[in-house]
């Protein structure tokens, strides 16, 4: 039995085939190890055949020796952005349906996810079920609308982590650009992030 063949048997047995094609390679790329290996399991029962990276370069190593199928990409990367992964994979391979995942809410940044090919973009932490339905679901149809959207704490707080980031997190430099203390913004960085 050739792998083309036992993955189609194996997907076939899971129900799966008709959802996720004949090719059900998925890279997730996720510098979060222990959320990449729970994200691996639980994509796994659903039919995929998962590999995984926790760096950008293992990401885009990966996706040059074999481009996936399917691919969960978080944004942020110890060792740089997760754009560049997925533009390594547009490289290869222009029918790769992914999914960007990121710790906080970035309106720039999801533009440009989706502008190089992103299907969805979701907050972390993402269950696999909202991955599952990200990467599966048909041109042209809508996302739900979440029952509980964000707190107006929660969508300053992101506002906060964004100007922070554009500023290379400089705390100065972030605090002229808001308009605020130096000091309360460094109390409002080093909190939680508010739900």
């Amino acid at each position: 039995m050739t792998d083309n063949t036992y993955q189609d048997a194996a997907a076939s047995a899971n129900g799966t085939e008709g959802e996720l094609g004949p090719d059900p390679s998925l890279l997730i790329v996720d510098d979060d190890v222990p959320f990449l290996k729970r994200l691996a399991r639980a994509m796994e029962t659903r039919g995929f055949n998962v590999d995984t990276a926790s760096s950008v370069a293992e990401g885009i190593s990966k996706s040059k020796s074999n481009p996936p199928k399917y691919a969960v990409i978080d944004l942020r990367l110890g060792d740089g952005n997760g754009l560049d992964v997925i533009e390594s994979i547009r490289q290869r391979r222009n029918d790769t349906k992914i999914v960007v995942l990121t710790g906080y809410g970035n309106i720039a940044t999801a533009v440009t996810a989706v502008k190089l090919g992103a299907l969805d973009y979701l907050a972390k932490p993402a269950d696999a079920d909202d991955v599952f339905n990200s990467l599966t679901q048909r041109p042209g149809e809508k996302a739900e609308i979440p029952e509980n959207p964000m707190s107006a704490d929660r969508v300053r707080w992101e506002h906060i982590q964004r100007v922070y980031e554009n500023c290379e997190r400089n705390v100065s430099e972030t605090a002229r650009r808001l308009n605020m203390h130096r000091r309360t913004l460094q109390r409002i960085l080093a909190k939680r992030a508010p739900k």
